[in-house]
């Protein structure tokens, strides 16, 4: 059975590229169709439309932006789509969303897992993701040997929504850990002191993350690249906003990260790595 894969970013890429080496027969889309030469130049087959894509697909897995990308993916699909189709979702979108989605394409006769990824562009690369999937459980077992290609944990934590509930926890944390490292190693640079090697020695005690180990080295060679951006970074605390407020939660951190995203955004930084926002605390004083 041939598998689909829409969007072919710095995540998409890699992980279209880890089913080719697990031996599937992939057929690739992206809206620049640029991105997906180097995949077809390994193996993958060109779909020139999303129609044709979902012709000859029995699985096709989405990883694009936002809620509105998934639905107009989708709404060019899924009326080509044969029968018991499974989309399987990797974009961080809205749970409201997620659920409007598998209820809706469940009235099609269609499938769908909201499966979003965390681990960076780093575990995309090397195959490492955790996925968070919310829907069906047969659906689950049916998509997990594929995913298992780019994923070292893969759980189904609950019905539709659930996996993009829990990627807003993690957004939530990873935010937290982002502005934890960049304000504390913005201090070591103020006060005077070797920025190096206190990344290393924070990193080895209590204050040790993911973001101390993977943001760290981008915040001392000065590499602004993404990684994951400041724009997608602002997207992703939208909807944990979103989500905060329909279940009556306060989120006062999730409002300082999105507004150090904001600013950095309003500097025309959007496309910087998140961990940019050492820049800000270290000009500006405070964000």
């Amino acid at each position: 059975m041939k598998v689909g894969f829409v969007g072919l970013g710095v995540m998409g890429g890699p992980m279209a590229g880890h089913l080719l080496r697990a031996g599937h027969e992939v057929v690739v889309w992206n809206r620049t169709p640029a991105k997906a030469d180097r995949w077809v130049a390994e193996g993958a087959e060109r779909a020139d439309s999303l129609t044709r894509l979902a012709v000859v697909c029995g699985f096709v897995f989405l990883c694009v932006g936002r809620t509105e990308d998934v639905e107009d993916c989708l709404a060019a699909m899924t009326p080509a789509a044969r029968p018991g189709t499974l989309f399987v979702d990797h974009s961080t979108i809205s749970a409201a969303g997620a659920r409007s989605i598998h209820a809706r394409l469940a009235e099609q006769g269609l499938r769908f897992l909201d499966a979003p990824i965390t681990g960076g562009s780093m575990g995309a690369e090397k195959g490492t993701l955790t996925i968070f999937v919310g829907g069906e459980e047969a659906d689950f077992q049916e998509a997990l040997p594929v995913m298992q290609a780019y994923g070292r944990r893969i759980e189904r934590v609950g019905p539709a929504g659930a996996g993009q509930t829990l990627k807003a926890a993690n957004q939530i944390a990873v935010g937290g850990a982002l502005l934890g490292l960049c304000e504390s190693l913005a201090l070591v640079k103020r006060a005077g002191l070797d920025v190096a090697q206190a990344r290393e020695l924070l990193a080895s005690g209590a204050a040790g993350s993911w973001a101390f180990e993977n943001y760290g080295p981008k915040i001392l060679n000065e590499d602004w690249s993404p990684g994951f951006s400041v724009a997608n970074q602002h997207k992703d605390f939208g909807y944990c906003r979103e989500l905060a407020a329909e279940l009556g939660l306060p989120d006062p951190l999730t409002e300082t990260a999105m507004q150090v995203m904001q600013d950095l955004l309003d500097r025309g930084e959007g496309e910087l790595t998140t961990a940019a926002a050492y820049r800000l605390y270290l000009e500006d004083g405070s964000p």
